[in-house]
């Protein structure tokens, strides 16, 4: 597979999960169990030196008293290449142990804009957010430590509801356990028109948030 090809979610879905690595949000995951600060920092440095320099603006690591947290993604065009899905196999094959499933969630706050270019600038400057890399109308935290925030157009007022609102989006293989979980707690279930790309829940006043995962978005 060539370093620098574009891939389709599904491509990648399927390249990485037989190795315990998970799409999650235009990235992707995995976990690696510890029993100790130590152990998590010697995984974490395990996966740093399978990636070498290749590694740079590609892995990121999370590392925890419990887990190392892993995360592939090409920073410099914004998405997921060839490179990712190689480097993925390079840490999988030096790894202690086979990484555990899986790896979390991404978060993004969701803004519903009717004029996105007016309103864009006043969120870029109060939360010091910089451009998404590949160009789209999406802010990221240069941190890398906050939810990013994304603006979703609008055809009219819609007064009668929250115009800010939380998409979750979860592994593919997770997301019918986190709508359950959602049901259980009392939460609504608003539409499924769009699923298995999302799913619109509202709490029991009425405040809304997407269950999300990568497919049905190709």
């Amino acid at each position: 597979m060539d370093d620098d090809a574009t891939l389709t979610r599904q491509q990648i879905s399927d390249a990485v999960s037989p190795l315990g690595w998970r799409l999650v949000l235009g990235a992707i995951y995995t976990e690696v169990a510890t029993s100790s600060l130590e152990d998590a920092v010697k995984a974490a440095s395990t996966a740093v030196s399978a990636t070498g320099s290749d590694g740079q603006r590609h892995l990121t690591v999370d590392v925890r008293a419990d887990r190392a947290v892993l995360r592939l993604h090409s920073a410099a065009v914004g998405a997921m290449t060839g490179r990712d899905i190689r480097l993925a196999r390079a840490v999988s094959d030096v790894l202690p142990t086979r990484p555990a499933v899986i790896a979390g969630q991404g978060m993004e706050i969701a803004i519903d804009a009717l004029d996105i270019a007016a309103v864009r600038p006043f969120w870029k400057a109060v939360t010091e957010y910089v451009d998404e890399p590949d160009l789209s109308d999406g802010l990221i935290d240069p941190f890398g430590r906050g939810p990013a925030i994304w603006f979703q157009q609008m055809d009219a007022p819609r007064p009668q509801r929250n115009r800010i609102h939380l998409d979750i989006d979860v592994p593919h293989d997770a997301a019918q356990a986190r709508i359950a979980a959602t049901l259980a707690a009392g939460g609504t279930l608003l539409s499924d028109a769009a699923a298995p790309a999302f799913w619109v829940f509202a709490d029991r006043e009425g405040n809304e948030a997407c269950i999300c995962t990568w497919q049905g978005r190709d």
